[in-house]
């Protein structure tokens, strides 16, 4: 019987070719697979060891809840200079899409409305909510390749007058790359208006392929894109009334090593169940005054987003 019965595809001569003229896929290659035993493994452990599920963000209370997209505990602890009882928790998924499927998936949320810049959300049913402000496509940045925090706070604003009488989700792109700092803005990374010869890495795994590219760079240019980020957090509590709770969707890995298999491991791969990624901040703002929240139909409003669109920013975001 022939070896490449027992062998994936994209296991085939010409793709041996392509490795040999570029080491750096081989790299990439066993990362992955790294990845899948790790992966797999951990989820195993979780499982024998009864590990607690994340918290349930709908069930908990406030009326604004502002979400952080890849926002690690230890990060927003160490920079973090917002009023209001900070503790730790663990979230529902490793990556945006484990996140929402285990918080809003299968639910009628009609007495909320979800203000995002993060393209996961058109993976829900359009009844999910009672409305949803989606900034990818009005609100993108193409310069920087994502939707930048102040676009986010304006629309939140607005959404929060629009709608006096519902919960407001206001979900944040960063810290998540691109990295809008001085840092990130001196090395290639993902980026919506690439030319197509350009090969631009999501610079978590950029790590594991690009010998130029050091973990204490990406650091920093992680944290920066946390710090540009807090005046505007700062700006939409303030606006908006109502108890605050400020969250991550989930958090990320720095180098962390694996098991069984220990390579470092970089970003927020889906599946990936470790506590590194999984722990999130929970910032409770306490409030006066509470909103009077009123479920309502979902409001009649079309969303008529290419799907190109979506998968490019899905791409340019690192996700595809």
């Amino acid at each position: 019987m022939p070896l490449s019965t027992f062998l994936p595809d994209r296991y085939s001569v010409e793709n041996l070719g392509r490795v040999l003229e570029n080491p750096r896929l081989l790299r990439q290659e066993l990362f992955y697979r790294t990845l899948q035993v790790n992966s797999r493994t951990r989820r195993l452990l979780n499982a024998l060891e009864g590990t607690q599920e994340g918290i349930d963000v709908i069930a908990a209370d406030w009326d604004n809840l502002v979400i952080l997209d890849a926002c690690r505990y230890d990060l927003f602890a160490a920079h973090d200079p917002l009023e209001g009882e900070l503790r730790a928790v663990r979230s529902k998924g490793s990556d945006s899409w484990e996140f929402m499927e285990g918080n809003f998936a299968g639910r009628a949320l009609h007495d909320t409305v979800y203000v995002t810049a993060n393209p996961h959300v058109y993976r829900l049913p359009a009844d999910t909510f009672h409305a949803v402000e989606n900034l990818l496509e009005t609100r993108w940045d193409a310069e920087t390749g994502t939707v930048l925090p102040g676009a986010v706070v304006e629309a939140a604003i607005a959404a929060h007058e629009r709608y006096p009488e519902k919960r407001l989700i206001v979900h944040f792109m960063q810290p998540h790359f691109p990295f809008l700092g001085p840092t990130g803005r001196e090395f290639p990374q993902m980026s919506l208006d690439m030319d197509e010869d350009e090969d631009a890495p999501n610079p978590w795994f950029g790590l594991l392929s690009e010998d130029d590219l050091e973990i204490g760079t990406v650091l920093t240019a992680y944290r920066e894109n946390f710090e540009l980020l807090v005046p505007h957090l700062e700006g939409v509590l303030e606006a908006l009334s109502g108890k605050s709770v400020v969250t991550a969707d989930h958090g990320n890995l720095i180098g962390e090593r694996g098991f069984p298999i220990p390579m470092r491991l970089y970003g927020h791969p889906r599946g990936l169940h470790r506590e590194e990624v999984l722990t999130v901040p929970w910032l409770e703002c306490e409030a006066t005054e509470r909103r009077a929240v009123v479920a309502e139909p979902p409001a009649d409003e079309e969303n008529d987003t290419d799907g190109e669109v979506v998968e490019n920013r899905l791409e340019a975001l690192g996700y595809v």
